[in-house]
């Protein structure tokens, strides 16, 4: 916690949301939040709890039992749950992903189906990995064919965020048409979850990333999602919308790092004065405080950008770029400035570290964001040409 005369953190939307959000995440979950890292669990209890308030569907529409609400709360509920627990913001963030696409793309009938079961705490997992194309999606070792009042969906998928508990999967597979989306239920005959031989990461712990084993598993017409052959650019689309809450996830990373460096820096006494005192300590502390303020700033303008439709994969993956870096470089300068106590397993600062670092890479590498960048300053040259 920051010294109690400082409000470091304003609320940037619905301030009496976010207060609630903030009482929540302070009471309920940053008590479990080391226990739920040091056992990789996924936090089934608290993703409940927070459903029950009304917090996992925030955005969807109210005629499915959802909030609502403008994106700009939806940034703020997965900043201060992450500020407690990353791994419950990433729970959350899976149950988004398919709620999105559903809510995007899907039937009027597979809509009432299932998003009104988010509303109820329907927990979820967004499938698209394979052990042979990574984050290549637009070709699919997995397979599905029509057949007669049914899809057949054949194959596997490796590693997949909150596939321990998830009660229903968005699974991409390739049809004759090209690759497509399908809502799976998880206890759908033929589907099988396993835990790998590589599924558990250092940071980001959520529970073991799962494999899915897909034989002849058979699901309604309706349960493909939007068009066939689509799926691609469905996929994208939904991961454009989430890479801005997880933007936000990375800002409450790099707020709890902050948070407990700055109170370790202004409570400690060395060499006659608070460690804060000296000026080396408050240019480390300057830099981040910064750089955090200008990153959370870029993440609520991505979550006006998605009310309003303008330009999200730019402004989604400038905000997930720059709000990952800031965290590790943030949650590193903690570590430094708070010496030996820094690198204690019994401080969190390890778990801040471990957490940033592994947001630098999941839901987005850098790199790929960089790419997605490219290719709208390349639609900027195609537009002046024109």
């Amino acid at each position: 916690m920051t010294p109690a005369h400082v409000e470091l953190w304003p609320a940037l939307a619905a301030p009496e949301f976010t207060q609630a959000v903030r009482r929540f995440a302070t009471e309920r979950i940053a008590p479990q939040a080391d226990d739920i890292d040091a056992r990789d669990i996924y936090p089934r209890e608290l993703v409940k709890e927070l459903a029950g308030r009304g917090f996992s569907c925030i955005t969807l529409p109210r005629e499915y039992g959802g909030g609502g609400e403008a994106f700009a709360s939806a940034v703020a509920l997965f900043e201060e749950v992450s500020v407690a627990s990353a791994a419950v913001g990433v729970s959350l963030l899976t149950i988004f992903q398919a709620q999105t696409i559903i809510n995007l793309f899907g039937t009027e009938s597979l809509k009432r189906r299932y998003l009104p079961k988010f509303a109820e705490g329907m927990l979820a997992s967004y499938a698209l990995t394979e052990s042979n194309h990574g984050s290549d999606i637009r070709s699919l070792d997995t397979k599905a064919r029509r057949e007669g009042e049914h899809w057949v969906i054949r194959g596997e998928k490796h590693f997949i965020t909150s596939g321990s508990a998830a009660e229903f999967f968005v699974i991409l597979a390739e049809t004759a048409e090209g690759v497509s989306a399908f809502a799976v239920p998880r206890d759908t005959p033929n589907l099988t979850v396993y835990e790998g031989s590589n599924s558990a990461t250092f940071g980001l712990r959520n529970g073991p990333h799962m494999n899915l084993l897909l034989e002849d598993v058979r699901v309604p017409l309706d349960h493909l999602i939007g068009t066939e052959g689509k799926g691609v650019r469905q996929a994208v689309t939904t991961l454009d919308y989430s890479r801005t809450l997880a933007a936000a996830i990375c800002i409450g990373i790099g707020r709890a790092a902050f948070d407990g460096a700055y109170a370790r820096v202004a409570g400690r006494e060395a060499f006659g004065q608070t460690v804060l005192g000296f000026q080396g300590i408050q240019w480390y502390l300057s830099e981040a405080l910064s750089e955090l303020d200008a990153a959370r700033l870029l993440v609520f303008h991505a979550a006006r950008a998605l009310d309003t439709h303008d330009a999200i994969d730019r402004y989604g993956s400038e905000a997930k770029l720059r709000a990952s870096q800031a965290a590790s470089r943030t949650a590193a300068m903690a570590v430094q400035v708070c010496g030996a106590h820094g690198t204690m397993v019994t401080a969190p600062f390890g778990r801040y570290l471990r957490d940033a670092k592994t947001y630098e890479i999941a839901g987005g590498s850098s790199e790929i964001l960089k790419n997605t960048i490219g290719k709208y300053l390349q639609r900027g040259v195609a537009a002046m040409k024109r």
